[in-house]
């Protein structure tokens, strides 16, 4: 159950009132609604963040399914388990990121230099260690380095964000997950 009531386009503040011109924008814009000036501020960075890049949308789903995982947010883990098949991961690389399986199912090198980094950047004291970075470093350019960390601490920042507010998963991401055979566990 949600903490606070996620704004409508009904009662959204006049400078909300844009988010919700072509429906429901979902609960992030719906929380973030009831603080108009944060949510100009938000969403166009995370808009940047979470858009395509030079990173293929696989890769950002890996990063943000991973860490999401990571951090037990079931808000985000519930939406993007539906986002990463749509991004073409199999049932069982998704079932893997989700931590429901003990070995991970990915054999690609630059795959596993990636979970690695995420790992070590989302829950580990301090800086990730040398070796990881280096072994990131072997599969992906500095600019790539950049933005999946920005990633990680950008899906980190939204799993606190989900988790501590008690956000919803839409019914629609509920039925898809039910689909596929990937309901979450009743908690």
């Amino acid at each position: 159950m949600a903490l606070i009531r996620l704004i409508g386009p009904d009662d959204a503040p006049m400078t909300a009132r844009p988010y919700f011109a072509e429906g429901d924008p979902g609960p992030i814009v719906a929380a973030l609604a009831h603080v108009p000036e944060l949510l100009d501020a938000a969403m166009p960075f995370l808009g940047t963040v979470f858009s395509p890049s030079a990173l293929s949308i696989r890769t950002k789903e890996i990063v943000v399914l991973r860490t999401s995982a990571l951090l037990e947010c079931r808000y985000c883990v519930d939406t993007h388990t539906v986002v990463a098949r749509d991004a073409g991961l199999t049932r069982a690389e998704v079932v893997g990121l989700r931590g429901e399986v003990e070995e991970v199912p990915f054999d690609d090198p630059a795959d596993l230099a990636l979970l690695g980094w995420i790992d070590a950047a989302a829950v580990g004291p301090g800086a990730p260690p040398t070796a990881v970075g280096e072994r990131l470093a072997e599969h992906f350019t500095e600019s790539d380095i950049v933005e999946l960390t920005l990633l990680v601490g950008a899906t980190l920042m939204l799993n606190r964000f989900a988790t501590s507010l008690g956000l919803p998963t839409s019914p629609e991401t509920l039925q898809r997950l039910a689909d596929d055979g990937l309901v979450p566990d009743a908690a």
